[in-house]
């Protein structure tokens, strides 16, 4: 296991951290899944605008949002009313072996990024287990990634993640804002239509 690239206040990163084929295998693993628990566009509160990215999740529960009942977690696809597929063998071990919590991520938030599509600043904020990590897998075009402080204001870095990347939020950067300027097309051939898929794996009970 290679050593992080940095440490800032919790956030850690550890690039090229999946070699090509183990990209190449977990992309298939992903793509599987997908075919249970389909990619669909989630809404904003409120407003209903649609967001830029289209997800899902694998797990016991998945991360979802909509205009009548705002952010929140649930064990079924919001749009097949199925229990979400299982998470891969692979994101388990990695958050085993990075990130040194007592119990396993209950969600794996899979996000696809096309075009011009990117993620405005935010706090994952909707679990209970606030001391958990999260923990983020990169497949696909390197993205331009933006953390900054725990106020929105709070100046930012920026930081690409290429496929294979590695990051995880822990510590203060637990509660940082942060989020995806844009990706930049080409940078990878490992998804056969361009863009990227980011695997967002959270604890959202508190254990014990």
């Amino acid at each position: 296991m290679s050593r992080p690239m940095s440490d800032l206040d919790g956030f850690r990163l550890w690039p090229g951290l999946l070699g090509r084929a183990e990209q190449e295998a977990l992309r298939d693993e992903v793509f599987a899944r997908l075919k249970s628990g389909p990619l669909y566009v989630p809404r904003m509160p409120k407003s209903g605008a649609p967001m830029r990215v289209r997800m899902s999740n694998f797990g016991a529960l998945g991360w979802v949002t909509d205009k009548e009942q705002g952010y929140r977690y649930q064990a079924t696809h919001p749009d097949t009313g199925k229990p979400w597929p299982d998470m891969p063998e692979k994101v388990l071990a990695l958050w085993a072996e990075l990130t040194s919590y007592p119990a396993p991520p209950e969600a794996c938030l899979v996000n696809l990024y096309e075009g011009d599509a990117r993620m405005g600043l935010h706090v994952d904020s909707d679990e209970d287990a606030w001391d958990a990590p999260v923990l983020s897998i990169s497949l696909g075009d390197t993205a331009l990634f933006r953390i900054g402080g725990v106020v929105r204001s709070d100046p930012t870095r920026s930081v690409r993640l290429a496929s294979g990347d590695v990051c995880m939020l822990g510590g203060p950067s637990r509660r940082a804002y942060h989020g995806v300027d844009r990706i930049l097309p080409g940078t990878s051939r490992l998804l056969p239509k361009g863009g990227r898929i980011n695997l967002t794996l959270r604890r959202v009970t508190a254990p014990g």
